[in-house]
């Protein structure tokens, strides 16, 4: 299945008074690495979409485990874990680049679907980058 790192640096404006990361900027940090990690597979997901083809998020989950602060490198890492023709699963870990500290978990839930909002089958090439074969 499709894994990838993405290093993010947080900055000031993602966090709140005390320096610390204000917890919905993980949830953007899932969707940064969910994106890049289909570049680096070589999935354009703006061609996707010309094609007919969109990914809407069903649910998202986070857990959190310890705080980024500002400033922080922070490593995502991506991972499809289940991909069927219609939704697929993704899961989420977060670090701190500098010790390693795992900050939160999560996971994100997909339905392949078209222009009109209508569940699709994601078509074969793109099933075969999500999944590795």
């Amino acid at each position: 299945m499709l894994q990838h790192t993405t290093q993010i640096r947080v900055r000031y404006a993602e966090t709140d008074q005390m320096g610390v990361v204000y917890h919905a900027n993980y949830v953007v940090w899932m969707e940064v690495g969910r994106v890049e990690a289909m570049r680096s597979a070589g999935l354009n997901y703006a061609q996707m979409e010309r094609e007919g083809v969109k990914v809407a998020v069903l649910g998202v989950e986070v857990d959190y485990r310890a705080a980024a602060r500002y400033d922080d490198l922070v490593n995502v890492t991506t991972r499809v874990v289940e991909v069927q023709s219609r939704k697929m699963r993704i899961e989420y870990e977060i670090h701190r680049d500098a010790d390693g500290q795992l900050l939160a978990t999560g996971a994100t839930r997909h339905l392949f679907i078209n222009a009109e909002l209508k569940p699709v089958r994601c078509p074969d090439q793109y099933l075969a980058l999500f999944t590795g074969c």
